[in-house]
C-alpha cells in the first residue's frame, strides 16, 4: 500500500502551525494518516506535515513509522518535561547540511567574524547599533544590563511585582508566578526556534553570544525575538494570576506566533544574522551525500532538504 502513495511534498515552514503539544497518547501512522491514539483507542488525526514542531510531553509514545513520517515532512519532534520546563531530546527534521555547518563554524571560530555576527544580533534585538570597539564579552555584559531593565519595564507596564529572573527546573513550584510564566513562554519560543535552526541546516550548539550549551545558537536566535513576542505575553498572563498559568501561556504563545508570523521571520533572520560576517557560504561539494529521504521537487524553502 505504501508504494501506491504519491510522493510527499512538504509545506513551507512559514505556512505551518507553529507548535502542537501531545501527552498521554501513542503516535502512529494508521491507514496512511498520522494519528494519536489514546488509552481508549480513540484516534485523533494530526496534519503532521502542517506543523513545525510537535512537543511530546510525558506519557507519549512514538512509533518508528511516526518518526519516519515526521522526518520526511520536516516536522521536528521534541521530547519535553511536564509544563515544558525541560527539553530532553529532539529529532532532526531534514538533517544538518555540511555546507551550512562549515559556514556557521567558520563564523563562530574566527574572533573578528564572530564579533560581526554578535553586533548584528545586538542591533536586531535592541533596534540600534552597539557601541564601537567592544569585545563579545563586553557586549554580553551590556546586553545583560539592558535585559534586566527590560524585564523591569515590561513587568511595570502590566502591574506585575518583579524581583529578578530566578527559576529552578528541578523545583518548578519554587519559582514565583512571573518566573513560571516566563519559563513556559521561553520554552515555547525555544521549541519553535530550534525547529527553524535545524530545518535550515544549522547546529543548535554552535552559538555566538551563548556558548558551551547544546542549544547555544537557539538561545542566540530566540533572544532576538523574545521581547517582542513571549515576554510581554508572560507578564500579561502573570498579572491575571490564573489557576493554570502554564496552559494559558502555551495557548497564548500559539496565538502570538501565528499573529506575529514569527515562523516567516526566523529562518530569513538567521541568514541575515550570519551574513553580517561578510563571507561567502561554502560551495556544495561534488561528493556531498544527498538526503536519506530525497525530495525530488524543490519548493524553494530553506526549511527543507532538496
Amino acid at each position: 500500500m505504501a508504494g501506491l502513495l504519491p510522493p510527499l511534498k512538504p509545506i513551507p515552514i512559514k505556512d505551518r502551525l507553529s507548535i502542537l503539544y501531545i501527552e498521554y497518547g501513542n503516535l502512529d501512522v494508521l491507514d496512511g494518516a498520522f494519528v494519536v491514539v489514546d488509552k481508549t483507542g480513540v484516534r485523533t488525526h494530526i496534519p503532521v506535515g502542517g506543523v513545525v514542531c510537535l512537543m511530546l510531553e510525558p506519557g507519549t509514545r512514538v512509533s518508528h513509522a511516526a518518526c519516519a513520517l515526521s522526518a520526511r515532512v520536516g516536522t521536528l519532534l521534541v521530547w519535553i518535561g511536564e509544563a515544558g520546563v525541560r527539553l530532553y531530546s529532539a529529532g532532526q527534521p531534514g538533517g544538518a547540511r555540511s555546507d551550512k555547518l562549515l559556514y556557521q563554524a567558520r563564523l563562530a571560530l574566527d574572533d573578528s567574524l564572530r564579533l560581526k555576527v554578535v553586533r548584528k544580533m545586538y542591533a536586531l534585538r535592541f533596534g540600534e547599533e552597539p557601541p564601537q570597539r567592544r569585545s563579545v564579552e563586553q557586549l554580553r555584559g551590556i546586553e545583560g544590563a539592558r535585559v534586566r531593565e527590560t524585564y523591569k519595564r515590561i513587568a511595570a507596564r502590566y502591574g506585575v511585582e518583579w524581583k529578578a529572573r530566578n527559576y529552578d527546573t528541578s523545583d518548578w513550584d519554587k519559582s514565583d508566578l512571573p518566573n513560571r510564566c516566563l519559563s513556559s513562554a521561553t520554552a515555547c519560543l525555544y521549541g519553535v526556534t530550534e525547529a527553524a535552526v535545524l530545518a535550515a541546516g544549522y547546529a543548535p550548539a554552535i552559538g555566538f553570544i551563548h556558548t558551551g550549551k547544546p542549544l547555544s545558537f537557539v538561545y542566540d536566535v530566540a533572544d532576538v525575538y523574545k521581547f517582542d513576542t513571549v515576554v510581554p505575553l508572560a507578564f500579561r498572563i502573570a498579572a491575571r494570576k490564573p489557576h493554570n498559568p502554564e496552559q494559558q501561556v502555551r495557548l497564548a504563545c500559539r496565538d502570538v506566533f501565528r499573529e506575529s508570523k514569527l515562523l516567516e521571520k526566523i529562518i530569513p533572520g538567521i541568514e541575515d544574522m550570519l551574513a553580517a560576517g561578510e563571507i561567502e557560504p561554502p560551495e556544495r561539494f561534488e561528493e556531498q551525500v544527498g538526503p536519506a529521504i530525497p525530495n525530488p521537487d524543490s519548493i524553494g524553502d530553506a526549511g527543507h532538504r532538496a
